[in-house]
């Protein structure tokens, strides 16, 4: 940038050879015998013998650099002819009172000349008469170019006495503390020389290179001291797994932050050494360098608040890293300065450049080429603190809310995953808050908490200080989901508080005093009584706060899971399901389908997919998508229905018994390709003769298609289990009456296992039967007769966790109603309870501490597809992850049901999953049921991977799911 400004540059003539090899007086003689009658040149801002003679001052066969980029490699040393040098009007030469050509500068006032000497090298330093001031005039604008001066000869001169110094000072805290001022290392008779206007902008010029110099140095000591000692200490400080990120995490990126400023110091350095004690400019060399280390300051600046963080928390809980400090604190070249000064160190170095910067910019003088430049570099300086302030405060936010989420504490046995470390997580705002106790004998009917608003979740927290300055926050209640939180009124009229006055005798002490405090309600959605919180904020503009944030912290939440579903509702029907409505005419009723209560899809010939629907008034079947459903058959409210595809049989489960009808038959019965009474014709009833069939599923076990049913005949539940056939193994079973009977399609798989009254449900899992019942889970093997039950789970008694929590967990779990089981990814079982899920071993004992999770919502039913679990109940749908319990997604709705949730196929995730809801009309045809297909959806740019069971040895690898 330097090479390319108007001031200075230098035009090599054409033709230019390198002269022999003189001595600088010789080479110069001819010159100064020219420039000695007209008088020299006295303004600071002319050629300098350093630039008039690049081998050295005159006089001296002393080698020093040509001023150039702060990058530019050094050249070989060639000697040309004397270069033209062009000059701006910022070098308006000063001449002798007795030049005809003087103009007079600032500079000059107050000062007199020099007498023409051309042995100048020998002659002391003699300032100007203020007499002589007066005949100083200016060249012409176009007569800028003129001959070595007087005072930048003498000035070269006396700064050969004050170079030693400055190799001391550059050298690093070589000189004194006080002598490391541009005026100490100036003889005061060239201060005088130069005007007080200009020894201040060289003063600030000198106080830009020293502290350049002492944040380099501070750089280094960074390495020196802190990194290197840290991971070479023996024994370790931080543990070795633990090492490198930590440093990478405190230390970020300062080792290309230090290698920026090392090149810029080296080219500062080699200017000053080049032009003190008149210092013309830096403004390129920083400009250069500003250029190149934006991206890496900009990575650092928005990383401190993170870095700084770290350090305190790894200060607050190692001791060794503790001590560590404290050793490196006693070096002294730290000067009792601690890590965080050294860690902020770039974050105040570029506003403190900048200030320097401006200073400079207000001193120098009109015409110099800085003003031209300098705007140019503070403004790019300016705008990139500017971009950098939303980062800090970024970052800041995510320590508030680290540090938040490290105080709390849950509720003892409860697992609550809130996603505390996804990195899109962060705190949204947070206060003090009261809420009034329950207790009317409580004098003090006020409990403080302190709430806390995340971008997914509300908690409300007890604090409490523990020793050490350690902070504490207790959850109580539950954290609340902002897809569950409801706003109440924030209109209320303030209350008023009744505190014990804490200034005062005793008597003022027992005086009561009233603060006025402002309540706003919040509740659950899903427990509207029981989960109904009044606060109160200590102030008006407090309680307004607490609104904008629920309400735009609340918007944001829903347009983000909106956009980031698990499972996306796929409307299947809403309009051809009706139930009797306010609107419906009287006598319509009874035309109407009913509520619908199941649905399954199939294929049939022809690739053509068909819906079949169960309803109040019987089962229709229709094409999907098509809006016209025909009543294929008359059973009301079937408990259940099941497609076989495979086997071509559709299962129907209605009142006491369980039937069968051909797949086939059925869907040409439904295109008007055959009549109904080829349907009946296909009938075949499985169970229910013997007894009542109660409740039933299919699942595959052992590789086999098997029908489980329930059948209760006298006082006694047995559980049977048939596999179905296809035609190859279909045989003829034999009447009660020695007929040859009818063709069955199904055969007994084991024998019937006799189960407790209360049993309401049964589940296949992939070797043996799970059984549902009031006091638990009956895990059975029907093809083992000698261990048909094997054991009822959960199993406290082989529990190896704390005795409160187990006992807890075990009253929890009684309280509860047992819905099914799940197989993690993580060789665990989870259990599924209406309100709570927990974790056991493949032996069937509690597992992670008897911890447990507690469902949002009452659970009726429950579905499981991919690593996700599904609760349903009347309201919501409540999407979980397996392996940790976290809450990924809520489907909210008006009369959910669950209408179809067998796992057939080789990955539970591509089975359908139906459910049915109130829909969206209601006219004089009815209220509509909506039915939707809950779609799994997948990351762009990826392939999602079903989870597949992993292969357990030991005994529950006979209980696999």
């Amino acid at each position: 940038m330097h090479n390319q400004r108007h001031y200075p540059y230098v035009t090599i003539p054409p033709g230019a050879t390198p002269l022999p090899n003189l001595s600088p007086l010789q080479a110069y003689q001819d010159e100064l015998e020219h420039n000695a009658p007209s008088g020299d040149l006295l303004n600071p801002w002319d050629q300098t013998p350093t630039t008039r003679h690049p081998n050295g001052r005159p006089g001296e066969l002393r080698s020093r650099p040509r001023t150039r980029s702060a990058y530019e490699p050094l050249p070989p040393t060639i000697s040309f002819p004397e270069p033209e040098i062009h000059r701006f009007a910022s070098q308006r030469t000063t001449l002798h009172p007795y030049s005809p050509h003087h103009r007079p500068s600032k500079s000059d006032d107050g000062h007199g000349s020099l007498p023409p000497s051309g042995d100048h090298s020998t002659r002391p330093f003699t300032p100007v008469t203020p007499g002589s001031a007066s005949s100083m005039h200016y060249l012409p604008e176009d007569d800028w170019e003129a001959p070595v001066n007087q005072l930048t000869r003498e000035l070269s001169n006396v700064s050969l006495y004050s170079e030693e110094g400055l190799r001391l000072f550059q050298a690093g805290h070589q000189l004194a503390e006080k002598d490391e001022e541009w005026h100490q290392l100036v003889p005061p008779e060239a201060q005088e020389a130069l005007g007080k206007k200009e020894v201040e902008r060289q003063s600030v010029l000198f106080e830009l290179f020293k502290s350049e110099r002492d944040y380099v140095e501070d750089l280094r000591l960074v390495t020196e001291v802190f990194i290197e000692p840290l991971q070479f200490a023996k024994p370790p400080v931080i543990a070795s797994d633990r090492l490198r990120p930590f440093v990478q995490e405190v230390f970020w990126n300062l080792g290309q932050i230090s290698v920026h400023h090392e090149r810029m110091l080296a080219a500062l350095f080699e200017r000053q050494l080049d032009q003190h004690p008149l210092v013309q400019s830096v403004t390129d060399i920083v400009l250069e360098t500003c250029f190149q280390f934006q991206a890496d300051y900009e990575s650092y600046i928005k990383h401190y608040p993170i870095a700084e963080e770290r350090h305190r928390t790894e200060l607050s809980r190692n001791k060794n890293y503790q001590a560590f400090i404290q050793k490196c604190s006693q070096d002294p070249r730290m000067r009792k300065r601690d890590m965080i000064t050294f860690l902020s160190r770039p974050v105040t170095r570029l506003p403190r450049l900048h200030l320097i910067l401006e200073h400079i910019q207000k001193i120098t003088e009109p015409g110099h080429p800085d003003l031209e430049d300098l705007p140019l570099l503070l403004n790019i300086l300016s705008d990139f603190l500017k971009s950098t302030q939303p980062g800090i405060a970024a970052a800041e936010n995510r320590v508030k809310y680290w540090n938040v989420c490290e105080s709390l504490t849950m509720p003892k046995g409860q697992i609550m995953d809130l996603d505390w470390y996804n990195e899109s997580r962060s705190l949204v705002y947070s206060g003090p808050v009261a809420r009034r106790s329950k207790s009317e004998m409580d004098w003090h009917p006020w409990t403080d908490l302190f709430a806390v608003l995340l971008d997914n979740y509300l908690l409300l927290t007890k604090e409490e200080k523990r020793a050490g300055g350690i902070l504490k926050r207790y959850v109580s209640p539950r954290p609340i989901p902002l897809e569950y939180l409801k706003l109440g009124s924030f209109e209320g009229q303030p209350e008023s508080r009744r505190e014990r006055s804490e200034e005062g005798g005793i008597l003022d002490s027992l005086r009561a005093q009233y603060k006025p405090i402002y309540p706003f309600t919040i509740y659950h959605s899903a427990d509207k009584l029981e989960r109904r919180y009044t606060l109160y904020a200590p102030t008006e503009s407090a309680r307004e706060k607490w609104r904008n944030a629920l309400v735009e912290t609340k918007g944001i939440d829903d347009v983000r899971r909106d956009a980031n579903k698990w499972f996306a509702p796929q409307l299947v029907d809403d309009g051809s399901f009706r139930s009797p409505g306010a609107y419906t005419p009287r006598g319509f009723g009874s035309k109407a389908s009913g509520r619908v209560v199941n649905a399954v899809s199939f294929t049939a010939a022809g690739g053509k997919r068909l819906m079949a629907v169960g309803c109040a008034s019987g089962i229709y079947v229709g094409l999907r998508g098509d809006i016209s459903f025909r009543k294929i058959l008359s059973y009301g409210n079937p408990s259940s229905i099941i497609v076989l595809q495979e086997f071509n049989k559709f299962i129907i489960h209605h009142e006491s018994y369980l039937l069968s009808y051909s797949l086939d038959i059925l869907a040409r019965v439904a295109m008007y390709q055959a009549p109904a009474s080829s349907l009946d014709a296909s009938m075949e009833k499985i169970a229910g003769e013997d007894g009542t069939v109660l409740f039933c599923t299919v699942g595959r076990i052992k590789q086999r298609m098997i029908v489980i049913y329930a059948l209760k005949s006298f006082f006694q539940i047995t559980v049977h289990a048939l596999e179905a056939c296809n035609h190859s193994e279909l045989r003829r079973t034999p009447s009660r009456g020695g007929s040859q009977g009818t063709i069955s399609s199904f055969r007994p798989f084991g024998e019937p296992l006799y189960v407790p009254k209360d049993a309401y449900s049964v589940m296949a899992l992939a070797k043996m039967i799970a059984i549902t019942t009031e006091k638990g889970i009956v895990i059975a093997d029907p093809t083992d007769a000698s261990r048909q039950v094997i054991q009822v789970v959960p199993d406290f008694s082989g529990a190896t966790c704390d005795s409160t929590d187990m006992a807890d967990l075990k009253t929890r779990c009684e309280d509860a109603k047992p819905l099914g089981l799940i197989r993690t990814e993580t060789r665990e079982i989870l259990v599924i309870y209406d309100t709570l899920g927990c974790y056991i071993t493949k032996q069937g004992v509690p597992h992670r501490k008897c911890g447990f999770i507690l469902w949002e919502t009452k659970a009726t039913s429950f579905a499981h597809r991919g690593s996700h679990v599904m609760l349903f109940s009347s309201e919501f749908i409540e999407i979980r992850s397996i392996s940790t319990g976290r809450l990924d997604q809520v489907i909210e709705g008006s009369d959910i049901r669950l209408l179809m949730h067998t796992n057939l196929r080789s990955h539970s995730a591509d089975d359908p999953l139906f459910v049915a809801m109130r829909g969206t009309k209601d006219d004089k045809d009815g209220v509509s049921d909506k039915i939707i297909e809950l779609v799994r959806t997948g990351d762009f740019n990826s392939t999602q991977t079903p989870m597949t069971p992993t292969p357990v040895d030991g005994l529950w690898d006979e209980w696999d799911m």
